[in-house]
């Protein structure tokens, strides 16, 4: 029989709170191997399993003048294994859901910030369109779009008849139509 069976957990922990490192190294081994798989059937990790179990016994340790176990000592190794899987466990899905989150954001921002640049090109694909436009057509447009005034308000004050005004909108959108034909295109699909 080994020399670890001969004696009971209960006198090995009673032998640990007077710092006794051999008791230590018996209980150690006597139950590193079924917490390490425990842990790592649990994590699918051999190395965080192995922290775990390492940082178990360190813990036992170090509570070895304080130690008052309530259960079996296995029971107590293995509800702390268990704790510390499940902490693991948690810390893992909270760090994914942060990744998750953080490239959602990084993904918005790139997008929003593609938006604003393609918002800027059509701006100013706008803008050189109807500047390269006839004055008066010019005109009518800016009226229209930019101050808001209707045909019949902007025949009376350019001064020309309502068809006029609308001869130069329909010269102007079928300008814009045909200078921004590519940049829509290449908006709706992508």
């Amino acid at each position: 029989m080994p020399l670890h069976n001969l004696y009971t957990d209960e006198h090995l922990i009673r032998r640990i709170s007077c710092d006794d490192e051999a008791a230590f190294r018996i209980l150690y081994e006597r139950y590193w191997d079924r917490l390490l798989v425990h842990a790592c059937s649990k994590l699918g990790s051999d190395g965080e399993a192995e922290e775990i179990v390492q940082d178990v016994f360190v813990g036992l340790w170090k509570r070895r003048h304080s130690l008052e176990l309530r259960n079996s000592l296995p029971t107590y190794l293995s509800a702390i294994v268990k704790y510390e899987v499940l902490r693991r466990l948690a810390s893992r899905k909270t760090k994914s859901n942060f990744e998750k989150e953080t490239a959602r954001l990084y993904t918005e921002i790139d997008n929003s910030t593609q938006q604003w640049l393609n918002y800027e090109d059509l701006r100013d694909q706008i803008e050189a369109t109807v500047q390269a436009l006839p004055e008066k057509c010019r005109l009518v447009f800016r009226l229209s779009r930019e101050e808001g005034l209707t045909e019949r308000q902007i025949a009376g004050v350019l001064h020309i008849s309502p068809k006029t005004v609308e001869a130069h909108k329909a010269r102007a959108f079928k300008a814009l139509r045909h200078s921004l034909a590519h940049l829509l295109h290449f908006f709706f699909l992508h």
